[in-house]
């Protein structure tokens, strides 16, 4: 049987969607010479991580002459708020607050940054 198809994002995908959220509409060859300011990264692999992206939803393309332009088609919030769903659907059983407790159990949180969260809860009552 096939393996179904993620619609997460993968770590190279994420780094395009980077280049987009930053710069806006880019051509796949704008987005290869930013991520290869970081680590050297092909021209083709970026063209068929760009495809995937637009198959995904998370962006689409135009057709300039011979090049392709990508735009992000939902914010970095909008994705952030479906992968933070995905893991908490995934791993603490659609529950914020195992999730909330895992992060006090698991992270070095600053008692500074408990205060200040603690703050934002009081607000939001």
């Amino acid at each position: 049987m096939a393996r179904r198809k993620s619609t997460q994002l993968t770590d190279g995908e994420q780094g395009i969607m980077e280049v987009l959220w930053n710069r806006g509409e880019c051509s796949v060859k704008e987005i290869a010479e930013a991520l290869s300011a970081d680590k050297p990264t092909a021209y083709t692999t970026v063209q068929t991580m760009c495809k995937i992206l637009a198959e995904k939803g998370y962006a689409s393309f135009r057709k300039e002459g011979r090049a392709f332009l990508y735009t992000a088609t939902m914010t970095q919030a909008e994705a952030r708020k479906g992968a933070l769903q995905t893991l908490l659907n995934k791993f603490f059983g659609s529950s914020p607050e195992l999730l909330a407790q895992h992060l006090m159990q698991e992270t070095d949180i600053e008692l500074d940054d408990l205060k200040a969260l603690q703050q934002k809860i009081d607000k939001a009552e």
